[in-house]
């Protein structure tokens, strides 16, 4: 890595594609000068976005003929369209010609063409991917949200010592909270994949608390919040809807009459600072740990101040090393975990 780092861009890539990858891009140069973008996907779209912009020396737009949809099945995309935005901006970080790849792109296609071209490092049998949310400390980690649906306590405990050592990294937390997500604190309580991932990581280096409850991810208390991809997916969807409910129901009440718009506007202050903590575009950028190579999805939904954030963590990433962190200090934590 030189001077500058360099992501490659799925432009095409989300619900929006380059309508808002672009302007994302150029907003993001415009704050960081030591930062390089390749702009991939349909070239000509592609320029039409960035206008006057084309001529910034920090983007280079490379041209890819296909794009992957949001509803593709990931072993048609992986199969049929190599030359797609998806494939192609994942290759560049293959061939070290972009420090990290970020995509708002179908997560399925995503992760399978990323852990094909890209490899797993040594020790990961899968990655998983790992994004914060908001909570009453800050912020708690949690995978894996979705790569992996059916997980072993091996899995488990590989996706811990992976979560611990990109919030190590990313944070600068030497020794994060590990926690296991589970129906209950009780010893008795959880399925047998649960149980023995919890003696696993009982008996490991990693600073394991235990299990933990949905409600710890929000109250703190706890910096890596371990689960299979199923319950982290169904946790992370449940929460995005509560939020868009409460809103929707703020919204409702204070719009019922005059004298609750006028609480309203008397409230507005706090309710803007409230946004603002909860806002999940601050939060927007999940890592796919545990390959060879640095990729973030973003929100398919993003907006520009969204995406922005996306490409803002997979700079952070770059900085603290995240994959060569992770295999380097693998092994230390797998093989304190295996004698359990």
């Amino acid at each position: 890595m030189g001077e500058f780092i360099t992501i490659s861009l799925d432009a095409m890539g989300g619900d929006h594609g380059p309508s808002v990858v672009v302007p994302a891009a150029v907003d993001f140069l415009r704050q960081d000068p030591e930062t390089r973008l390749i702009l991939v996907g349909l070239e000509d779209e592609i320029r039409r976005y960035l206008g006057a912009d084309a001529g910034n020396p920090r983007i280079r737009v490379q041209h890819a003929s296909q794009v992957v949809t949001m509803d593709e099945l990931p072993s048609k995309a992986l199969r049929n369209k190599k030359d797609s935005s998806m494939r192609v901006a994942i290759n560049l970080v293959k061939e070290g010609e972009a420090d990290a790849c970020v995509s708002a792109g179908n997560t399925g296609a995503l992760m399978a063409t990323a852990r094909f071209v890209l490899k797993t490092i040594s020790g990961i049998d899968r990655p998983a991917i790992m994004a914060a949310m908001p909570s009453m400390e800050g912020e708690t980690w949690m995978l894996d949200l979705g790569a992996n649906v059916d997980c072993s306590d091996e899995h488990m405990f590989q996706f811990a010592a992976m979560g611990s050592e990109l919030v190590t990294a990313v944070r600068e937390l030497p020794r994060p909270r590990v926690g296991l997500l589970n129906i209950g604190e009780e010893e008795i309580k959880g399925n047998e994949q649960v149980k023995l991932a919890h003696e696993r990581l009982s008996a490991s280096s990693l600073n394991y608390i235990g299990y933990v409850e949905g409600d710890d991810i929000y109250k703190g208390g706890v910096d890596v919040v371990v689960c299979d991809g199923f319950v982290g997916n169904v946790s992370l969807k449940s929460v995005e809807g509560v939020a868009k409910m409460i809103g929707q129901f703020m919204k409702e009440e204070f719009n019922r009459n005059l004298l609750t718009k006028l609480a309203g506007l008397i409230a507005l202050p706090v309710l803007r600072s409230l946004r603002r903590r909860m806002d999940p575009r601050r939060y927007n950028g999940a890592s796919l740990l545990g390959l060879k190579g640095i990729v973030v999805k973003s929100h398919g939904g993003a907006d520009v101040l969204s995406f922005e954030n996306a490409i803002r963590f997979a700079r952070k990433e770059v900085l603290a090393d995240v994959p060569n962190r992770i295999a380097r200090q693998l092994d230390a934590h797998l093989s304190s975990g295996v004698a359990a």
